[in-house]
C-alpha cells in the first residue's frame, strides 16, 4: 500500500513548488516533508522531485499526484455520505480542469465560479486549444475538460455541450485596406492574421473552407480572447471571433464580417473521468447546464 502522508506530501511540494512552502501549508517541517518524500521514492523505485526553483514532477511523480487528486475526490464523497469519517472543519481538494479560452473567456468560468463558491473544492485551471485539451485527460492531469474530440479519452465520459459558432471578423478600416478588391487566396495571403497561439488551427480551418486549398497566412500571435478583440478593432489583423464575444462591435459596425455567411462551427464536448465522485457530478450538472444557455445546438 502506498503511504498517502507521503503522496500528500508530494503533491504539496509540487503544488507550491517548493520544499518549505509545502512544508508550511501543511503544517510540519522541511525535514519531514523531505524525508516523507525520500521514502516514497524508496518504494517506488524512482525519482519523483526534480529538485529545482520551482520543484517539478517527474512522468513517475505526475501520476502519483494525479493519483492522490482522485483519492481525495473519493474520501470527499465518503465524507459526505459518512460525516463521522469525515476530516474535521472541512478539506476542500484540488480539481483538475481544461478549457479552451475562448469558452473559458465568455460562458465557462460564470459557472465554474458558481460551482466553486458551492462546492468544497480548490480549481486548477489550464487553459488549451480546444482541439488539444483531450491530451490533458489522458494524460491524465485533469480529470475534466472541455474538448473538441467527441470520442471520450481513455477512462472517460464524453457527452456534447453544443456550438460554439465563429466569425471571421475585422475593422472596416483593415478590410477596405486589404479587401477592396474581396476576400481570395491572394488578399488573405497578404492580410495579417490573428492567432491564439501556435495550435490555433481556427482562421486556417476557414481560409481552407473559403478557398478550398490552404494558404499561407502572414500572423500576429496574441494568447488573449480579449487582446483579439482589442487588436482588431485597432486594425492590426482579421481574426476567428466567437459570434457572442463580438456581437455588440458587429451591432455597432465597429467590426464586420470578411464574408458574410461563412461561420465556422466547432462542436464542443465535455469529458470527466470515469471513477465516480459527487463532486465531478455537480460540476458536470453547472457545466452543462450553462453551456446550454450559451451555444449553439448541433
Amino acid at each position: 500500500m502506498l503511504d498517502y502522508a507521503a503522496l500528500n506530501a508530494l503533491a504539496a511540494v509540487v503544488r507550491e513548488g517548493s520544499f518549505d512552502r509545502a512544508a508550511r501549508a501543511l503544517h510540519v517541517t522541511p525535514s519531514a516533508i523531505s524525508q516523507r518524500i525520500r521514502l516514497l521514492e524508496e518504494r517506488v523505485g524512482c525519482a519523483l522531485v526534480v529538485r529545482g526553483q520551482p520543484c517539478t514532477p517527474t512522468d513517475t511523480g505526475r501520476r502519483m499526484c494525479q493519483h492522490m487528486d482522485r483519492v481525495l475526490l473519493m474520501e470527499q464523497e465518503l465524507g459526505d455520505a459518512l460525516p463521522t469519517v469525515a476530516p474535521e472543519g472541512g478539506v476542500r481538494v484540488r480539481l483538475p480542469v481544461a478549457v479552451n479560452a475562448d469558452s473559458l473567456a465568455s460562458w465557462f468560468a460564470p459557472a465554474l465560479a458558481a460551482f466553486a463558491a458551492e462546492a468544497p473544492v480548490l480549481v486548477d485551471l489550464s487553459v488549451d486549444d480546444q482541439d488539444h485539451t483531450a491530451e490533458w485527460l489522458r494524460t491524465g492531469a485533469v480529470v475534466a475538460a472541455v474538448t473538441s474530440a467527441a470520442r471520450p479519452a481513455t477512462g472517460c465520459n464524453s457527452q456534447p455541450l453544443g456550438v460554439m459558432r465563429y466569425l471571421a471578423a475585422a475593422s472596416p478600416a483593415f478590410v477596405a485596406r486589404y479587401f477592396a478588391q474581396g476576400v481570395g487566396a491572394g488578399s488573405l495571403a497578404q492580410a495579417p492574421s490573428l492567432l491564439f497561439n501556435n495550435k490555433d488551427e481556427l482562421q486556417a480551418s476557414w481560409v481552407r473552407r473559403l478557398c478550398h486549398r490552404h494558404v499561407q497566412l502572414p500572423r500576429h500571435t496574441l494568447p488573449s480572447p480579449q487582446a483579439f478583440v482589442t487588436a482588431a478593432l485597432a486594425g492590426m489583423g482579421w481574426g476567428m471571433f466567437p459570434q457572442a464575444m463580438v456581437a455588440q462591435q458587429l451591432a455597432d459596425g465597429s467590426l464586420v464580417e470578411l464574408v458574410p455567411g461563412t461561420p465556422l462551427d466547432v462542436p464542443l464536448h465535455w469529458q470527466t473521468a470515469r471513477a465516480a465522485s459527487g463532486v465531478l457530478d455537480g460540476l458536470t450538472r453547472q457545466i452543462v447546464a450553462a453551456a446550454r444557455g450559451a451555444l449553439l445546438r448541433p
